[in-house]
């Protein structure tokens, strides 16, 4: 993507009708490590592929905790989803705190769609650039798992990949979502958000766990992230499964229940995903 006199603020519109600061934006989740979400009748499942910025340096954490019910993955600039992240704990904490009752997913979505919008209405100010794979648990609905991007529209998802080189994953989430949706057992549930992981990676690459984390929330646990060697007999759920090699990246298009979006464009992160070191 190059510059032009129409890129400079994020109030200003192309001819065309775009705003490029928000295009920008989607392009820095792009450039962020994968991560996956799955569901099925009974727990919703978080996958994701860590990075690290050098072979001296531990791997950022890409599964960030939320309340005892919902959790957050991130692809794109890591410190925007910091950011986000604690408004979010915020936000349910609060509603604990005022009405003694947890916080609905789609509840926490749509406010977190209210704080993304804000900065494509203000001078001065750039959409964030990390897009959030919310995964959680409400009692009466089941489990959810929203895609919340930087342009601050978000879609409840059925399965969803984020991420570099993501399509391979969304291709095989595709094939396999009446599967995927007819799982009996968590691990059957993770088994395929690996899969799909697995899928977005170059050649010379291997899962390992080193490089992922796995979280998982439901009926009857906790948003529980498994990290180092507890992702070990998950991993070991994929090893004789065929690989279906990498893909190309691709716009983050959802198999979604609802397609409907929330707030307009907007959002605090990254104008460009240029910074790769900074990137989750």
């Amino acid at each position: 993507m190059f510059r032009n006199q129409y890129d400079h603020d994020v109030i200003i519109f192309s001819p065309q009708g775009r705003i490029h600061q928000i295009e920008y934006a989607m392009e820095a989740v792009k450039q962020g490590s994968a991560t996956v979400g799955v569901k099925n009748g009974t727990h919703a499942a978080l996958v994701a592929l860590k990075r690290a910025p050098s072979e001296l340096s531990s791997f950022q954490k890409k599964i960030i905790p939320i309340d005892s019910h919902i959790g957050v993955s991130i692809a794109g600039l890591t410190a925007d989803g910091q950011v986000l992240s604690r408004f979010a704990r915020d936000e349910c904490f609060n509603h604990r705190w005022a009405y003694d009752s947890a916080l609905t997913v789609s509840r926490l979505v749509d406010n977190l769609a209210s704080k993304l919008q804000v900065p494509t209405q203000v001078y001065g100010k750039r959409p964030f650039g990390v897009g959030l794979l919310i995964a959680g648990f409400d009692i009466g609905i089941g489990p959810r798992v929203f895609y919340q991007c930087p342009s601050a529209n978000y879609y409840d998802c059925k399965s969803i990949a984020i991420g570099a080189r993501s399509q391979s994953a969304r291709t095989y989430l595709e094939g396999k979502l009446d599967e995927i949706a007819a799982t009996k057992t968590p691990e059957e549930l993770i088994k395929h958000g690996l899969i799909a992981l697995r899928n977005t990676l170059p050649n010379e690459m291997e899962l390992s766990v080193k490089n992922c984390s796995v979280a998982l929330v439901g009926s009857d646990i906790d948003f529980t992230v498994y990290e180092d060697s507890a992702v070990e007999p998950y991993l070991a759920l994929i090893r004789e499964e065929p690989s279906a090699g990498a893909a190309d990246d691709g716009q983050p298009s959802t198999q979604s229940t609802s397609g409907d979006g929330a707030a307009g464009p907007g959002s605090s992160g990254a104008a460009e995903g240029e910074v790769r070191m900074e990137e989750a």
